[in-house]
């Protein structure tokens, strides 16, 4: 696995993660990048990543993997309670303070970053595709490792076990690029129609992403300027990576 993509997938959870030891992230920001990457997530699943896999010649099963995709990250959700779309719930603190509760959390969120990894792996004929992807999964990954390490440090007030948990969620995404090119390369004989399957599941999942952060309204049901302004930020970013890679 390429030292640049280990990096960019490991070293900004674990920054993010440990910045809320330094300072706040208002929940106002969160929600502005979440925005932001779920507008650059769903763009480059419409704009890349659905034409690319639709051109394998087993498209056929494309459209089927993308709902396992979509219906995995619907299970993942009732482990994760939201964690990825940053929600941060209270009730998880207050009324579950068990082990068991917050590592299922762990569990699910590991599992999410783990499969959002694989399409990384250096078998992967489309490297300006995986150039867009990594940006949009760092991007993505940064709330998620705020609200994962405040939910930590809420539930179980042990520092250092948060942190090892934080380490643990920041390895996923590089175990899943490595544990993917390394079966690719050695086990698969039709790497094109293995590759089509994960990017076919990972959009699935990116369509559940994206459309929850995009469409979930605040309390008052509406949209405010910034948040649609970040929205086309995403989406005018998504189109600019587009082209320079």
């Amino acid at each position: 696995m390429d030292i640049i993509v280990f990096t960019a997938l490991f070293l900004p959870v674990i920054i993010s993660g440990l910045s809320i030891f330094a300072f706040k992230t208002s929940d106002h920001i969160l929600k502005l990048i979440l925005s932001f990457s779920g507008a650059y997530l769903l763009s480059i699943s419409f704009t890349d990543i659905i034409p690319e896999i639709y051109s394998n010649e087993n498209k056929e099963l494309v459209g089927f993997f993308i709902l396992l995709g979509f219906f995995t990250q619907l299970i993942l959700d009732f482990l994760t309670k939201g964690v990825e779309h940053g929600h941060q719930h209270s009730h998880i603190v207050h009324e579950h303070k068990s082990f068991p509760t917050y590592f299922s959390v762990i569990i699910g969120v590991c599992i999410h970053s783990f499969l959002e990894g694989m399409p990384l792996a250096n078998n992967f004929s489309n490297s300006g595709l995986q150039h867009t992807l990594l940006i949009g999964i760092v991007i993505h990954n940064i709330p998620i490792s705020i609200v994962l390490m405040g939910l930590l440090l809420q539930t179980n007030k042990n520092s250092i076990k948060s942190i090892i948990l934080l380490t643990v969620f920041a390895f996923s995404a590089p175990l899943g690029t490595f544990l993917c090119n390394y079966f690719g390369s050695s086990f698969i004989t039709n790497v094109a129609t293995f590759n089509a399957i994960i990017m076919a599941m990972v959009v699935g999942i990116f369509l559940h992403i994206s459309t929850i952060i995009l469409f979930e309204s605040d309390e008052k049901h509406g949209y405010n300027f910034i948040k649609l302004a970040s929205i086309i930020i995403g989406v005018l970013a998504a189109v600019s990576v587009k082209i320079l890679f």
